[in-house]
C-alpha cells in the first residue's frame, strides 16, 4: 500500500521495516517527527533523551549489544553529540547503527545554517541524503544494510524541505531481525590509546570500501539526457533542479555523499561542456570535483546562503528570468511573538522593568529577545544561558552580576544547563538562574522530559524534581515563583540577584497551550483606561492599538489575566 508521507514519517517507516529495535533521541525541529512517528510501532523500544550525547551513546550501546538501533536530532544536536560520534567512527558497530540529523537552510528554527555533512567527512563514517519521503523509507534501509555490511554507522542526512514534505512511499512488511550475538572485545569496544591506534588502520581500510562501494552504489544514479550540460546534485537540491531543468541537462544524482565517488564523477563530467554542482549551504561536493580534478561551476553561481528555489536554478544554468506574475497586496507582516497566555511574558516583563541584563537560551522563551520585551541581550546554545551568565559575571565583577540573570527552560536545564549550574557554585559564582518551567518541551510540539513525570508514550515514570536537583549541587537558595503575580516575582527577583551567592528561581505556570491549562473568560478594555500603555508592554498578540483605542481581540485572548496584573488602573477587567 502506498500512503503520503512526511520525509520524517517515511524515515520512521524505514526504520520499522529494517528491523530497528532501540531509539533515543532529543527533538528539534526539523528531526522532531521521526522518532514521535516511531512511537506508533510498539515493538520499538523508544525514547526521549535528556540530551543529544545521551541519545547517541544509547544507541551506540544498543548496537554493541546486537541491535538494530536509531538516534535522531537537529543539526546543533550533532554538536552535542560529536563525542561519540567520533569515537564510534573507530569502534565500528554490531547491529546496524544509524543517526539522523535534519540540517535547516533558511534557518526556520535554528541558530545557524550549519553544513552537516562535514562531520561525516571529519569523523570517516558514511552520510546519505535522501532527496523525498519514498527515498527517505529506501535509505534509511539501506543504511542499516551498509552499516552492518562494512562494519560503520551510517548518517541519513534530511534538510527541512525533505524533513517536512510529503510523497507516496510505499510500505512493506518489517524485516524480521534477530540480536547480533554479544561478544566480549575488548579490542574493538575499549577505545584507550593502544586499542584506537590499531582501530584507526580499520577505519582507513574501510573508507577505501566505501568509496569502492560509491562507486557502483545504487543510490548514486546519473540520468544521461543527451545534453552537454551536466548537474551533479544531492537530497532537496535534485528536486529543485528536476524541476527547473527538466529533461534539458544530464544528471549525476548522489545519494551517498560521503565518501563520495572519484571516477564516477569523473566519467559523468568527460565530454561535457559545463558541468554544474547545485548543492545548498556548503561547496562539500563542489570541494570534492576540483580535489579529483574535475572542472565545475559552483558557488561562483549559486549562493552559500539560504535555501535554493527552482527559479534561482533556472536562472544560473539557463540564464532564464522566472516568469512575471500579477501582484497581489502585500502580507502583513507577522514577526515571532509568543502566544496569548505565554507563561514566560510575565518574567521577561519584570526582567525587562528591572533593566536586567538577560542571558538567554533556546527555546520559546527567546522571543523574549522581541519588542517590546526586548529583554533577552545573548542565545548561543542548548545550555549557554547559565554557563555564559557565569563568565559575564567573571569578567565584570560581583556588582555586574547583581544585575544579571541567565533563563533557561526546564528541559533545555535538563539537557545541558545542569553543569552549568555546577560550574557556577564550584568556582564560587553569585549568578542567579532562572528556570522557566512550562511543564513541557515547548517549541519542538510539546515532548515529555524528565521533569514532566512521563516517558515519551505517556508512561507515568520518575519525575526528576528540580529544586531538589538544584539544592543537591550546592544551591542554598531555591524559590519557585508565578510569574504571572508580577508583583511577587519582581520581590522575588530583586531579593535573588541581591545576594552574594548563587540562587535559583523556578519560574512556575504551565505552557498555555497544554490541554490541561485551562484559563476561563475574556479580558477587555473598561472606561478607566488611561492610555498608558502599560498593557502594550506585555506584547501579547491579543492587545492592540485601533484608531487610538486599546482593544483586545476576543479571538486571540484566552484569558490568562496577566493584562490584568499589569494595568495600574485596574482597566482590564474579565467578561464571559
Amino acid at each position: 500500500m502506498k500512503k503520503l508521507m512526511l520525509g520524517n514519517e517515511a524515515v520512521a517507516r524505514g526504520a520499522f521495516e529494517a528491523g530497528v529495535s532501540v531509539v533515543s533521541s532529543y527533538p528539534g525541529t526539523p528531526s522532531t517527527e521521526i522518532t514521535e512517528n516511531i512511537v506508533k510501532y510498539k515493538d520499538i523500544y523508544v525514547e526521549w533523551a535528556p540530551n543529544e550525547k545521551v541519545a547517541g551513546e544509547v544507541a551506540i550501546g544498543a548496537s554493541i549489544a546486537g541491535a538494530r538501533s536509531m538516534a535522531c536530532m537537529k543539526h546543533v544536536g550533532m554538536n552535542v553529540m560529536a563525542d561519540p560520534l567520533f569515537t564510534v567512527a573507530y569502534t565500528g558497530v554490531n547491529g546496524g547503527l544509524v543517526f539522523c540529523v535534519a540540517d535547516d537552510p533558511g534557518m526556520h528554527s535554528s541558530q545557524n545554517e550549519q553544513d552537516s555533512r562535514h562531520y561525516a567527512k571529519a569523523s570517516k563514517i558514511a552520510m546519505l541524503e535522501p532527496s523525498d519521503s519514498g527515498e527517505c523509507r529506501d535509505f534509511t534501509k539501506a543504511a542499516y544494510e551498509l552499516s552492518e555490511k562494512l562494519d560503520v554507522p551510517v548518517i541519513i542526512r534530511l534538510s527541512t524541505r525533505v524533513s517536512h514534505s510529503q510523497s507516496l512511499v510505499e510500505e512493506l512488511e518489517p524485516e524480521s531481525v534477530p540480536l547480533k550475538p554479544y561478544e566480549k572485545n575488548i579490542g574493538k569496544y575499549v577505545m584507550m590509546p593502544g586499542n584506537a591506534i590499531k582501530r584507526h588502520v580499520v577505519v582507513e581500510e574501510r573508507t577505501k570500501a566505501l568509496i569502492s562501494y560509491a562507486e557502483s552504489s545504487p543510490l548514486n544514479t546519473v540520468e544521461d539526457n543527451g545534453s552537454k550540460i551536466g548537474v551533479i546534485t544531492s537530497g532537496i537540491s535534485y528536486m529543485y533542479a528536476k524541476e527547473a531543468l527538466g529533461s534539458r541537462v544530464n544528471y549525476l544524482k548522489l545519494g551517498m555523499v560521503y565518501p563520495l565517488p572519484e571516477k564516477l564523477i569523473a566519467d559523468f563530467a568527460a565530454g561535457l561542456d559545463k558541468v554544474y554542482v547545485i548543492e545548498e549551504l556548503d561547496p562539500f561536493i563542489e570541494e570534492h570535483c576540483r580535489c579529483i580534478g574535475v572542472d565545475v561551476i559552483g558557488k561562483s553561481a549559486f549562493t552559500m546562503l539560504g535555501e535554493y528555489t527552482p527559479a534561482m536554478i533556472a536562472k544560473a544554468v539557463m540564464n532564464e528570468e522566472p516568469p512575471a506574475y500579477e501582484e497581489i497586496d502585500s502580507i502583513p507582516v507577522r514577526p515571532p511573538v509568543m502566544c496569548a497566555g505565554c507563561p514566560h511574558r510575565g518574567t521577561y516583563y519584570v526582567l525587562s522593568k528591572l533593566g536586567l541584563t538577560v542571558s538567554g537560551d533556546i527555546g520559546c522563551y527567546t522571543l523574549g529577545a522581541v519588542a517590546p520585551l526586548s529583554s533577552v541581550d545573548t542565545t548561543i546554545c542548548m545550555g549557554a544561558s547559565v554557563s555564559a551568565a557565569h563568565g559575564m559575571a567573571k569578567a565584570r565583577g560581583p556588582e555586574f552580576a547583581k544585575k544579571l540573570v541567565s533563563v533557561i527552560g526546564d528541559s533545555t536545564f535538563m539537557h545541558s544547563g545542569i553543569t552549568g549550574l555546577v560550574d557556577i557554585v564550584y568556582n564560587k559564582g553569585i549568578s542567579t538562574v532562572i528556570i522557566l518551567d512550562n511543564s513541557i518541551t515547548g517549541m519542538t510540539g510539546h515532548q515529555d522530559n524528565p521533569t514532566t513525570g512521563y516517558t515519551i508514550r505517556k508512561e507515568p515514570t520518575v519525575q526528576t524534581n528540580l529544586i531538589s536537583l538544584c539544592k543537591a549541587v550546592g544551591i542554598n537558595n531555591v524559590v519557585v515563583a508565578d510569574p504571572f503575580d508580577v508583583k511577587e516575582f519582581e520581590r522575588v527577583v530583586k531579593e535573588e540577584t541581591a545576594r552574594e551567592e548563587p540562587s535559583v528561581i523556578i519560574a512556575q505556570r504551565p505552557c498555555a497551550l497544554l490541554k490541561t491549562v485551562k484559563y476561563t473568560g475574556k479580558c477587555k478594555i473598561s472606561d478607566k483606561c488611561k492610555k498608558c500603555k502599560m498593557c502594550m508592554k506585555l506584547g501579547c498578540p491579543a492587545i492592540s492599538v485601533v484608531d487610538g483605542e486599546i482593544v483586545v481581540d476576543a479571538n486571540q485572548c484566552n484569558g490568562c489575566g496577566l493584562c490584568i496584573n499589569v494595568c495600574p488602573f485596574g482597566a482590564i477587567e474579565k467578561e464571559d
